[in-house]
């Protein structure tokens, strides 16, 4: 990766250290402690290790990337590039963003941390962005302030297979996951901004799918202004088949291409474990290229 400006997320993005090579960006890969042990999401635990861990019980905590490994990458990139625009994961969900902040504040403006409040295929969606206004000529300090001034023009939603995680996390009480587990209840969440709130509950898949597409529909054309405004995602935990799926759905009903069907990060999944199918768009940044 060569030019003036280096582009850099964590692996809550979702790109792969193989896509990031791909493209041209370097990920920063986010430490999981399992049952004592530190590993690192799609270095030494791939997604279907993380799962296996998941479903066996074993004990998972999600934690911060390691200072020195940063500065050690930060340092690194700026040996061969003017400038750096970090784009970790929402503010709202971890203090990865305020440390990052904060240790850029030594850098003399060389490097740029961008709080622009997204995680997953929102989250993505920056990095490509940044990408594209990088090539266009905009300097790290302007492609931080487009960033951050579209950072809400997005919108997730996801319907969980099973309660149980949320449960483990101290989400909800161990008698509502009962209730809801009883009464075969499968809640759709949502993500705006730096939050992870509740949106409805659903009895069936094919119920959970068309609350998803209708909230979805609803943003896109009351915020978003229409479905050429914007790119559709389709993400998963542990559920590629149904997800390529859902997809096709998608792109039959609304006669759009879905962008692209990805798993969701591991940050999220330890919350809603697998089995989990959700739909998100991201604002479109054409004004700006």
């Amino acid at each position: 990766m060569t030019g003036k400006t280096a582009i850099v997320t964590d692996s809550n993005s979702g790109i792969t250290q193989k896509m990031a090579g791909e493209i041209g960006v370097s990920v920063v890969p986010m430490p999981f402690v399992i049952d004592g042990e530190t590993f690192y999401e799609d270095v030494n635990l791939s997604q279907k290790e993380f799962y296996e861990k998941l479903q066996s019980s074993a004990k998972i905590s999600t934690s911060q990337p390691m200072v020195g490994e940063i500065l050690k990458l930060w340092d690194s990139l700026l040996e061969t590039h003017d400038s750096i625009v970090y784009i970790p994961m929402s503010s709202g969900l971890s203090g990865s963003c305020a440390t990052a902040a904060a240790l850029a504040e030594d850098y003399g403006g060389r490097v740029e941390v961008v709080n622009n409040q997204r995680i997953s295929v929102p989250q993505r969606q920056s990095v490509l962005d940044a990408l594209e206004l990088a090539k266009a000529g905009k300097t790290a300090a302007e492609i931080r302030e487009i960033l951050e001034k579209e950072k809400l023009e997005s919108s997730i939603y996801i319907m969980l297979d099973t309660l149980e995680y949320l449960k483990k996390g101290g989400r909800i009480t161990p008698a509502a996951a009962a209730v809801a587990t009883v009464l075969h209840i499968r809640p759709v969440l949502q993500i705006q901004g730096e939050k992870l709130d509740a949106y409805a509950k659903t009895r069936s898949e094919k119920q959970g799918r068309a609350i998803m597409m209708d909230a979805l529909k609803k943003d896109i054309d009351n915020r978003f202004g229409g479905m050429d405004q914007v790119r559709i995602y389709v993400a998963h935990t542990d559920r590629e088949e149904e997800a390529k799926e859902f997809s096709q759905m998608i792109q039959a009903e609304w006669g759009v291409p879905v962008t692209y069907c990805d798993p969701l990060s591991l940050s999220i999944a330890c919350h809603t474990g697998p089995g989990a199918l959700g739909i998100g768009c991201a604002k479109r940044i054409d004004q700006y290229l």
